[in-house]
């Protein structure tokens, strides 16, 4: 049975996780979501010996209170910036590895919601993602919002979602992915498009005698009953190359938000940066949701083995 949790789709607490300085665009995302839902914001920085060294006194403890006070203090502007938009916002920072401090404060605290910015596209078109928010994605208990280096500036900034683009396919997965994006769908009053694309080399094996018409008809089923009448679906089943179709249906249908998910850590971290979704939030130009692997495991998703042109898209894996 797929159980989405209701602070995924209408969070009360978001995390911002910020570097310095802070990713304009991604903050202008947490913030306007922040401001749309009555959401708290939680600006979250950690630090380590490495920007001690190269910005102050290295002889400096690293977890000196004065350390943590200045380093609040950068973020004050975000923090009255917030309060000018009615959200109540507060800055923690701590002292370690990132990764590690973000998954931390998500076990301690009721976060329903992450929001992190990446870099551009490398010369090659690989996404410089990170470690950091590599290890999150893998790993949040709640889904992740990415803000790639694509997204449309200022698109967002007086947030409220028109339409989500879901992509969904043949596997259990795909339940729980529809699931969230048609909740979200439900909170934002917005359109909900499901799409299926089918790579060419698989089209016999997945159709399996059914006509692309036929599987178009079957996408709506993925939408639980109660949300039915609450949310416009429309649905979109193609052949061809999953992440062309999607990087173009988010252009064309002007998406605010594209939901993805990855099914296994295993495959996770196994694909090339040059893979499907990394090649999403590079280039995507409106903000991205993933729902992690833990995530998918929680709201019931049967791990499953992907074939390998599908790996990494939300039911398209």
């Amino acid at each position: 049975m797929t159980t989405i949790k209701p602070g995924w789709s209408k969070p009360s607490t978001i995390l911002f996780a910020s570097e310095f300085p802070a990713n304009e665009k991604a903050f202008a995302f947490a913030l306007a979501q922040a401001a749309e839902f009555g959401s708290d914001l939680v600006i979250f920085h950690v630090y380590d010996s490495v920007d001690i060294a190269a910005q102050e006194d290295s002889a400096t403890p690293p977890d000196n209170y004065a350390q943590i006070r200045d380093r609040k203090q950068r973020f004050e502007p975000f923090v009255q910036r917030s309060g000018n938009l009615g959200v109540h916002c507060t800055t923690v920072v701590r002292y370690g590895l990132a990764a590690e401090q973000i998954l931390a404060f998500l076990r301690e605290r009721k976060i329903d919601h992450v929001v992190m910015g990446t870099h551009s596209p490398g010369p090659i078109g690989k996404l410089l993602v990170g470690s950091v928010a590599e290890e999150v994605l893998r790993n949040s208990p709640v889904p992740v919002d990415i803000v790639g280096p694509n997204v449309v500036e200022g698109a967002y900034r007086h947030f409220s979602a028109r339409t989500i683009l879901c992509s969904v396919g043949a596997h259990e997965s795909s339940r729980v992915v529809a699931q969230f994006a048609a909740e979200l769908a439900a909170h934002h009053k917005a359109s909900l498009i499901l799409q299926h694309v089918i790579p060419h080399q698989e089209r016999d094996e997945i159709l399996a005698g059914r006509t692309l018409g036929q599987i178009e008809a079957e996408l709506p089923s993925l939408v639980p009953p109660r949300l039915q009448h609450k949310v416009g679906v429309r649905t979109r089943a193609v052949l061809g190359d999953p992440t062309e179709e999607l990087l173009y249906q988010g252009r064309a249908q002007n998406a605010s938000l594209i939901v993805l998910g990855a099914q296994s850590v295993s495959h996770f971290a196994a694909v090339s940066r040059a893979s499907i979704f990394y090649k999403v939030l590079a280039y995507a130009q409106c903000p991205v949701i993933t729902l992690s692997p833990i995530v998918l495991a929680e709201c019931g998703a049967i791990e499953e083995h992907p074939r390998t042109s599908e790996l990494c898209l939300a039911g398209v894996f």
